[in-house]
């Protein structure tokens, strides 16, 4: 049974409902986004979404890559010397919308907290560049990223990623391919109510096809604009809980919402990394809808969720060896 949403959590949803398109309606993707950003940017905006921890130093980079470059938003602790630890952070939106902005707050939250410098790069978007557009550009920045570590500041032997939503898909494939690749080593994972299968809909969104902020049928289309023409494909890099191995995995902390159609992915998820003997930390938190993290205006649980994610980076990836 899942926890009543708070006020502020509630009347948020209804006005969403009210003023954005759904993603299964829209038709001019570019129009989607920016009307995401205006709110973002709006002093409302600003309060739902929160501010950016004025204790760390944000900068924007650019990751020249094959044929395109991508850019990032580096969130660095003051008063720390020395390279330091990083945490490299895939931001959300269904493969088709997001940037690097809207998990300024929690960046900021987790460089200041930990001590780690966070790095968020961007990565192309569906249905303009469908899979596995995001998959090659998430992992090509993480490789970018280990491989000038020294340059940027930061300890190669200390990384780890993180993601939201899509992010935590993006994450996950991440992990998964440091291992099957044989690097970037990562020290941890960080996957927030990660959308870790593309097509079955487990009990959770059977169970909750209508929740605020993401329902089934927003999945669907963002499902069907992400993988295009590949709609179908198993591929555990476009749906990483069909993974045939999961052994040496990185530690995980997986945080899920009790109001969210994809509950159940990050449930399945751990189990598939405790099966294989990955050491796991999961939360689902009550009364929160899917997006919480990225929305402490509206959901008192966000600063919890990043207290622990600081607690967890701080004791997985800052840590000396």
């Amino acid at each position: 049974m899942s926890a009543p949403l708070p006020p502020r959590t509630r009347a948020f949803a209804a006005l969403m409902k009210r003023l954005a398109t759904p993603v299964e309606e829209a038709t001019d993707y570019a129009e989607l986004r920016a009307q995401r950003l205006r709110l973002m940017e709006s002093p409302p905006g600003r309060l739902v979404f929160g501010r950016p921890d004025r204790r760390v130093r944000t900068e924007e980079i650019d990751i020249p890559l094959k044929g395109r470059t991508l850019r990032a938003i580096v969130h660095r602790p003051t008063g720390v010397g020395g390279l330091r630890p990083a945490v490299v952070n895939f931001h959300g939106g269904g493969w088709v919308q997001g940037s690097p902005e809207q998990s300024a707050w929690l960046a900021s939250r987790l460089a200041a907290g930990s001590g780690a410098v966070v790095v968020s790069p961007s990565y192309r978007l569906a249905p303009e560049h469908p899979y596995p557009a995001a998959v090659e550009d998430t992992w090509e920045a993480l490789g970018w990223i280990a491989a000038r570590a020294d340059g940027l500041g930061l300890d190669a032997d200390r990384l780890a990623v993180m993601g939201d939503s899509a992010g935590g898909n993006l994450a996950a494939v991440a992990a998964q391919r440091s291992v099957s690749e044989g690097g970037p080593a990562l020290r941890a994972q960080v996957l927030i109510y990660p959308a870790v299968e593309m097509y079955d809909k487990f009990a959770s969104e059977l169970r909750m096809p209508d929740e605020p902020v993401l329902s089934s049928a927003n999945m669907s289309a963002f499902a069907h604009l992400y993988m295009g023409d590949a709609y179908g494909t198993e591929d555990p890099l476009a749906s990483p809980l069909r993974a045939t191995s999961f052994d040496g995995l990185p530690p995980a902390f997986i945080l899920t919402a009790d109001h969210d159609p994809l509950l159940d992915n990050g449930v399945h998820y751990r189990e598939a990394l405790q099966r294989a003997g990955v050491p796991v930390r999961y939360r689902e938190y009550p009364g929160t809808v899917h997006g919480f993290v990225s929305l402490p205006g509206v959901s008192p649980a966000a600063t919890d969720a990043a207290s622990d994610i600081v607690d967890f980076v701080a004791a997985h990836v800052v840590v000396p060896r």
